[in-house]
């Protein structure tokens, strides 16, 4: 596979319906395009979209930037409890691109969303004592209780030309309950990094969507 590197950002916009599995909050911005008349880093809140096919992972096209989420799923939906890392393998061909991340508070846990063209993928979510650029090895400035490092494998961020998939700024403050901020760590030889700061330490999900393809992760408050 040829090696591929393009750092692109992404955007503060509010964030796009993306069905969930847990939910019945009011929405907070996305990282994702989508239609959305409030400004960037200002919850919207849009009517539920209908939940495809959700696949929980325990231990058409999506368009680009980060936005808010808002989900089907009743508000009163338990938070996660494990703080196990999960890693899950896959090989898909063509690897897919990622086209945009996506973001939104609900009852008891905040939801961030990463949404792909393409087939489901291999990724990893673990806790690292820092979030560090790929490529460049730079450390993220972004103070936080706790830091979760999500990686998607094989992937890029960019399509055949260079151009960026995934758009926007590349550290987004996204201010839910626990999460702080969301940041694209990297999009290095087949590898796509997003970065979420916490304020601390607490329980999380993973769970697969298709139609369009989307890897949700939700972290207790």
């Amino acid at each position: 596979m040829k090696t591929r590197l393009v750092l692109a950002t992404m955007p503060l916009a509010g964030l796009v319906a993306c069905g969930g599995a847990a939910s019945g909050s009011s929405a907070a911005p996305s990282l994702a395009g989508t239609p959305a008349a409030s400004a960037p880093g200002t919850p919207t809140t849009d009517g539920p979209e209908p939940v495809t096919s959700p696949t929980q992972v325990t231990p058409t096209t999506p368009t680009p930037s980060v936005k808010p989420v808002t989900s089907s799923q009743p508000a009163d939906a338990p938070p996660p409890t494990s703080t196990k890392p999960i890693s899950v393998e896959r090989s898909p061909v063509p690897p897919p691109m990622v086209t945009g991340v996506r973001y939104a508070r609900h009852a008891a846990f905040d939801r961030v969303v990463v949404d792909l063209a393409g087939a489901r993928t291999g990724y990893s979510v673990n806790w690292v004592p820092k979030l560090v650029q790929d490529g460049s090895g730079a450390v993220v400035k972004i103070k936080g209780g706790a830091y979760l490092q999500v990686a998607l494998f094989p992937a890029y961020a960019h399509n055949e030309a260079g151009q960026p998939t995934w758009k926007g700024p590349r550290e987004v403050a996204v201010k839910l309950p626990n999460v702080t901020h969301v940041v694209k760590t990297g999009d290095f030889e087949g590898m796509v990094g997003v970065g979420l700061v916490l304020k601390h330490k607490a329980g999380f999900r993973v769970i697969e969507q298709s139609s369009p393809t989307r890897l949700v992760i939700d972290v207790a408050h």
